[in-house]
């Protein structure tokens, strides 16, 4: 008996190590997917499939990465906002045209696209240092161009572009007027015990009790939770309370991380919203969040009026 308990707590020590080492190998590629099982790399689709009038941007990360964008315009000199968009770790960003038609059509924007390093027609590869960079060389971008408001740009991040959009709206107080965060996490580390339970003894953010001794493996931790209280400018926080990866909780807790001391911040929550469709199952009200948000905090559009009912007819509190 004793030697065959000795063999069992050998046997589970042995896959416990295995499995860290693999996932310490492999851990990136599970963090960044940027091509979707059974297709290409390549852009399925571009913007003027669906009519959009855009521009091919090549930029060059400060490491010297060429990286590729769409800048999608509604009209030429278009006086609305320009929304930089950071999309989730999967697929490309043609994967998100149909959403950006919408939300162009809705808010009467621009919009940038950025693909990280690694993703679409972007050369190298992804990590956290450098997407960071990426997203700070799309931002540089934009405040030099001379057909866009620069007062009004706004980083919108959904999952994975949350984090990276939160990091740089952080370091660009002065460049970026306001932020939207839909569906993101608290960290990288505290996901990795959501996706692998077990993982929730050794590894975790400072949203997870405890010291987790095996943090310092993770390569791409993007701690949101770390980040999210630096920010000045307002936030607007969409949760899909039917998220089935990052678990609404997350939402939640960054938000009370922020709101005791950043008063611009506004936390809206959609019943049926799952990771990917919650501005679909959203429906109008989703849209009119937004719109309320923007006219709000971005200086420049207010007095548009707005179509939609009044924020009072469904109860919605917008007292910051």
């Amino acid at each position: 008996m004793v030697s065959f308990l000795s063999a069992l707590v050998y046997g589970v020590g042995a896959m416990v190590v295995v499995g860290l080492a693999l996932l310490v190998a492999f851990q990136e590629k599970l963090v960044y997917v940027p091509v979707l099982p059974g297709l290409t790399k390549s852009y399925p689709i571009t913007p003027a499939r669906l009519r959009l009038s855009y521009e091919d941007v090549w930029l060059h990360s400060a490491d010297g990465v060429r990286l590729h964008a769409w800048f999608i315009n509604l009209f030429p000199n278009c006086p609305g906002p320009t929304i930089l968009f950071f999309q989730e770790n999967a697929g490309n960003i043609a994967h998100r045209l149909d959403f950006v038609r919408i939300m162009m059509q809705r808010l009467r924007c621009n919009v940038f696209m950025l693909s990280y390093r690694g993703y679409g027609a972007s050369d190298g590869y992804p990590s956290q240092h450098g997407i960071t960079n990426d997203a700070q060389a799309a931002l540089d971008h934009l405040a030099q161009r001379k057909d866009i408001d620069t007062s009004r740009i706004v980083v919108f991040g959904r999952s994975l572009g949350g984090a990276v959009g939160s990091v740089l709206t952080k370091n660009n107080p002065d460049k970026v007027s306001a932020i939207i965060l839909e569906n993101t996490f608290t960290s990288i580390l505290d996901m990795a015990g959501v996706m692998l339970p077990f993982l929730r003894w050794f590894i975790g953010g400072s949203a997870s009790k405890g010291l987790k001794v095996l943090n310092f493996l993770v390569r791409s931790p993007w701690s949101t939770i770390d980040i999210i209280g630096q920010i000045k400018q307002p936030i607007l926080f969409l949760s899909g309370l039917q998220d089935e990866m990052v678990p609404p909780s997350h939402m939640q807790m960054l938000y009370k991380k922020v709101v005791e001391h950043n008063r611009h911040c506004l936390f809206v929550d959609f019943p049926s919203g799952m990771h990917m469709d919650t501005w679909l199952s959203g429906g109008d009200r989703y849209w009119r969040m937004i719109e309320l948000f923007l006219n709000q905090y971005v200086p420049e559009m207010q007095g548009v009026k707005l179509s939609h009912k009044n924020d009072e007819d469904e109860g919605i509190n917008l007292s910051y």
